[in-house]
Parts: structure tokens; sequence; C-alpha cells
């Protein structure tokens, strides 16, 4: 197994997350439980990690103890997770133990003053009604959280070395229990205020964090492992709380909710704030977790592991057990093809890093929940095939030949700073929509050349390109559906996209047409202006496409990105739903071209069902030499190429969804 330069860290790299939540009503629990088929149902799978559990939501301990919480059902005589821990060992693969938190049905029905409250005082449950069923949340200022360690250490003492501890369910959850309300108080907080009770329950958080860290680590006593992870944390807050963790895991069930644009934006941040080694969670689930027999076109799942591949991550599914303990054969023949697809592929890359030219800048603050310009910006960005970053205010700037500042955050004195330390030194900058002020509506940046007029009086005006950014675009007035700022170009700027005005703006008593009022005049503001190396948008262009998905934001946004970054690495001419995402290692440059349909074929949910076969597409691939070599992989069929100008021009074939071209110089 792969090991870290210290020795300590075993990481997996083809996984399976193991749910088994079952309530106590459930009669039969480990009573088809075999051990050696077991072992060999994913040994077969190409699989080398499988989280087991110790205790489900419902508070249940599937091993053997003497605490009241083991599993009614359970057999006397069958400690299952032992017998499991030993038939994975016997086959050499990983079985990191999982344990839940804050979820405990069982904790919270024996003592229902451990339940968190709400300021109504009203008890804390998933649904929100005592008659639904649902999971009670616990609260951890309470004797709860001595009870948790308790269990922890119990498993620590019994299983120790372990590969790994998985807990999950570890949000901040504000209380106004009396043990939150006497915590409060103790620290200094008003327990009245919303924000003080968010404020204590992230101290709590991060106190058994450390707690439970430290059980680990004198039990573990450096032993080598996957470490300890603390799940449902928000990710933007990993650069703070990778003190606590040994590793990253990112948990994205496309169809469960996250959807197909939240893994590219969480890896990315994850990458570039805490690169920690980085195991991301989808799952075989047609839907979510407790989708029990639900199970994904199997094209969905190759393209969510082929997309954690190329972020220089590896993959894990998850499954669920059902209750009697025995593995279904069809779900390990599916993850199993895919996960020999995905080993076949692990040589070209092992070893490599990412290779991105563009950073773009969000705001932590904002969680794990993109915004709309953070969706905005993934998607335009991938499907303009340029290779980023998603980074945070504070990180450097020096290694990125372009970096965008989204229209979440303000340009606050330590940004300007960097901002400005990186201009000067030759750095190019776009600067989007309210990004583009200060809190006093001023330019928040003297280089972007510009004059600033406050708000648009109106709710949507219309671009005018042009002719320097018109490559893809009509000689038309292109709506822009979200309000925008008013911009002047100072002396020496350059306008790029002017903007057209309504007549005037629609009201209840003043209107024409369905929807918006139709140009009247262009106007002397502009929507886009470039000032040497910094572009600045007083549309809000991230944003609206992250909400509208108008293909003419997304072709302005690469006109613009093309006078500021002439030399990408890669140029593609495939479809918008190419990704490519290009990898160095050693002296191989390996690009991964991924193309699959996602489709959004009912309510809220979105299918992949088919490749999108590319058939001899124009690639051209940035490198400093002429190549060696230049193939597919993992087939390592060798393709013809020619070089000038400093890339590699080829074409490329792939019908089933997913290739690298690999270019040995």
């Amino acid at each position: 197994m792969p090991k870290n330069t210290a020795d300590r860290l075993i990481f997996p790299k083809r996984a399976i997350h193991l749910d088994f939540h079952t309530g106590p009503a459930i009669p039969d629990v480990g009573h088809e439980f075999n051990a050696t088929e077991f072992a060999q149902t994913f040994k077969k799978a190409h699989i080398d990690c499988v989280c087991l559990f110790a205790k489900c939501h419902h508070g249940h301990l599937y091993y053997q103890t003497d605490r009241p919480e083991r599993h009614p059902s359970l057999p006397a005589n069958l400690g299952l997770l032992e017998e499991q821990i030993e038939a994975l060992h016997s086959v050499g693969i990983l079985a990191p133990i999982y344990l839940s938190v804050q979820c405990d049905e069982f904790a919270a029905n024996a003592h229902p003053d451990w339940i968190a409250l709400t300021s109504e005082l009203k008890q804390v449950k998933g649904s929100g009604s005592p008659f639904l069923p649902s999971w009670q949340i616990l609260d951890m200022s309470s004797p709860f959280q001595d009870y948790m360690a308790d269990q922890l250490r119990e498993v620590m003492d019994k299983f120790a070395p372990v590969d790994g501890i998985f807990l999950d369910m570890c949000w901040d959850q504000p209380s106004c229990s009396k043990w939150a309300l006497d915590g409060m108080r103790k620290r200094g907080f008003d327990p009245r205020i919303d924000s003080d009770r968010s404020r204590y329950s992230h101290e709590v958080s991060h106190g058994y964090m450390q707690r439970f860290h430290d059980i680990y680590e004198e039990t573990q006593n450096g032993r080598p492992s996957l470490g300890i992870w603390f799940n449902s944390r928000p990710k933007t807050q990993i650069h703070i709380e990778k003190k606590f963790v040994h590793h990253v895991m990112i948990e994205c069930l496309p169809t469960g909710g996250w959807g197909y644009a939240y893994f590219p934006y969480v890896a990315r941040y994850v990458r570039s704030v805490a690169p920690l080694p980085t195991i991301s969670c989808t799952g075989r689930f047609f839907k979510s977790w407790g989708d029990n027999s639900g199970l994904k076109p199997e094209m969905a799942l190759k393209y969510e592991c082929c997309q954690v591949l190329s972020q220089q991550m590896t993959v894990e599914t998850g499954d669920l057990l059902h209750p009697r303990g025995k593995p279904d054969q069809a779900v390990y023949d599916m993850i199993g093809r895919v996960y020999s697809y995905i080993e076949s592929c692990e040589p070209f890359v092992e070893g490599g890093e990412v290779v991105s030219q563009i950073a773009v800048i969000i705001n932590p603050e904002l969680g794990d929940a993109p915004s709309s310009a953070a969706y905005g910006a993934v998607r335009a960005l991938q499907q303009l095939q340029h290779q980023f970053d998603i980074i945070s205010p504070a990180n450097g700037l020096s290694r990125y030949e372009l970096v965008i500042v989204t229209e979440d955050i303000r340009i606050d004195d330590g940004l300007k700073k960097s901002l400005k330390e990186y201009i000067a030194a030759g750095g190019a900058v776009i600067v989007c929509g309210p990004a583009a002020l200060d809190e006093n509506g001023a330019p928040a940046l003297e280089e972007s050349g510009i004059a600033a007029h406050g708000q648009s009086p109106y709710s949507h005006t219309f671009l005018h390109a042009q002719p320097v950014v018109t490559k893809g675009l009509a000689d038309y007035r292109y709506v822009m559906y979200d309000r925008g700022f008013r911009m002047t170009p100072l002396d020496g700027t350059e306008t790029l996209v002017r903007v057209g005005e309504p007549y005037f703006e629609r009201d209840y008593e003043h209107f024409s047409g369905h929807e918006y009022t139709p140009e009247g005049r262009i106007s002397e503001y502009a929507a886009v202006v470039r000032s040497g190396r910094v572009i600045t948008m007083a549309a809000p262009l991230l944003a609206a496409y992250g909400k509208h998905a108008a293909p003419n934001y997304r072709v302005l946004l690469g006109n613009c990105i093309d006078l500021l970054l002439p030399c990408p690495m890669i140029r593609a001419q495939g479809p918008t739903k190419l990704e490519t995402t290009v990898i160095r290692a050693g002296n191989r440059l390996i690009v991964h071209f991924m193309s699959f349909s996602v489709e959004r074929r009912a309510e809220g949910l979105d299918i992949v069902e088919d490749a999108i076969p590319l058939v001899n597409v124009p690639v051209s691939v940035k490198v400093d030499a002429r190549p060696k070599r230049v193939f597919l992989a993992p087939s390592e069929q060798d393709i013809a190429f020619t070089y000038d100008n400093g890339y590699v021009h080829t074409s490329v074939t792939e019908l089933d969804g997913h290739t690298m071209l690999v270019v040995d110089l």
C-alpha cells in the first residue's frame, strides 16, 4: 500500500464505504455473513479498502462488547466487525472503522436531555417533526460527548492498531439545551444571539475533534494507518481543521443532492489550500444514501471515478450492506468493472501533480455549498478547457498566470496587497461584478482603470461586445439577466463590452412586454473594460452563468481570458461537455479527456447513462520541447502528432468516455 514520506499514512486507491445503519427492529443481523465469501467479493472487485461499521446512526454496536448498545439481534457468538476485519486483512484489504457521532438513536432515546434543542426549545430532528422517521441530533456539549469518547476509546483499545477511524455527522450543531446554555455563559457568549450560539457550537466541535484526535493518537501510538477523519465538516475550513486529521475525504454523491458541479469545485479548493492525501466518496446508489436497492448506471460510476482520478485523488464508492451481512454480487460486478479500469489508469499518473494556469478566488466563508458565481466559474472554465484551481484569498498567487476574483468576495486590504504585488510582477487579473468595488462603492483596485457610478437602476441591461472580444458572438445586444453596477473607463482604458439600457425599468404600472423592457439606447457605460493586464466586469458574468447558463456569457468570458492568457495549456475542439485535466508526472504530461452525457432527466436528478464519443477531435497541448512519444492510455496506442510553436498537435478518438493523452518528453 502507498505510504507518505513519514511512513505513517497507508492510503487506499479503490475503496468502499460500507454503510450498515440497522435499526433495532431488524431481526437477523449478520445471519448470512460468511467471512471467506465476504473477503473474496471485495478482492475480485479490485478493492483495496473497505470502511466497516463499529457503530451506526441507530447507535448500535457490531462487535463483541458488554455495552448495552450492541445490536439486539446480532448473534451472541458473532463479533461481526472482528470477523470482517480479519477476513479483509487475510486478502490484503484495509479495514478502517466507522462510528457515527451526532446521530445516535440509542443514546437519544435513553437520554432525551442529551438531544440538541432549538432556540424554541424543540428537539433537533432531521425531519423537523417528532412524528416522521428521522435521526435525532445529539448535543456535543452534553454528557453525550463523554459517552462518545468512551465508545471511541473502547474501539481503539479493542482493535488498535487500526487501519483508520472515520467519525461521521460532525457538523457544528447550535443548541439551547441546559448543557449548551451553561457552556455559553461560562465562555462569555450570549445564548440569545444566533451568531453567539453558532460560535459556541464551532468551539465545541473543535474541542471534541481535538479530544477524539488525541484518543486516536494515544492508542494508535504512531503506527501506520489511514488516520482519523471527521466527516460533515466544511472543506472550505480545511486549512484550519487539517490539524485534527491525517487526510481529507470529499463526500459527493452527485445524484444524492450534491450534483455534478460540486466535486470539481471542492476538489480544486482542497487541492490548493490543504495538500493532504484525499479520497472522494461517490455511491453506487441511483439516488442517495439509503437508496438500498437503487443501482446507478455503470457509465455514471465510471464518469465519477474518472473525475476523481483526474484530480489526482483516490476513489471510494458508497454501498449499503444488507442487514444479514451478505454483499450483493450485482453491485460488486459493476464496481469491479469500473475499478479494474481505474486500476489500469493509475500507473500513468502515479506521483503526478495537477497543472493549473488559472486561480479562481472564492469566499471560503460560504462553506461547501458553491454560490452561483462559483458554479458559473467551474462550469465555464471546464467547458472552455482551461486548467484552474479554486483558492481562498489567503493563498499565494505567484504560481498562476491568471487570477479571477469572483463576485462572492470583497477585496480587503490583505487581498488588495496580494493582487497589487501580483499585477506589478506581470500577473493578469479578471475582477467580476461587485468584487470590483470596495465597501464604499469605489474601485477596489486602482489598476482597474475605471470610475464607478453606483448600482445600475436596471434589472436587465444589454451587452454589446466590441470587435476584440466578438469571436463566436453575433453582432447582437445580448441581455444580461442580473443587475450590475455602472462604470466608465478612465483614460488609457479600453472598453471591451458596452452597455445597452432599456427604455425604462419595468414595474407594475409601467411596463412593456412579457419579461423585461427592450433596449432603448447604448449608454455611456461599459460592462467590461481592460486596463493593461486587468479586466473588470461590471456585469456579474460568473454568477449569471451559474444561474442562467447562457452560452454567450461563457464565450465572452473565454474571449476575455484569451486576451490575458493567449497560450493555454490545452486547446481542444470537442463538445462543451468534454472535460480536460492536465497532470505532470516526471518527464510526462498526461491529459485526461472525459466525455460523458450528463442529463437532467428527472426533477432535481442528473443522470449519466452514455458516453459522448470523441472522433478525431483536434487537440493541441502546450509543451516545452518536441516529445519523444505521444500515445493514449491505458491502451498505450501510439498516435501521430506534429510539433510547432510550443504545442503538440494531434487528434483524439475515444468512444467509452475517458482516455488519457500521454506526452513523453
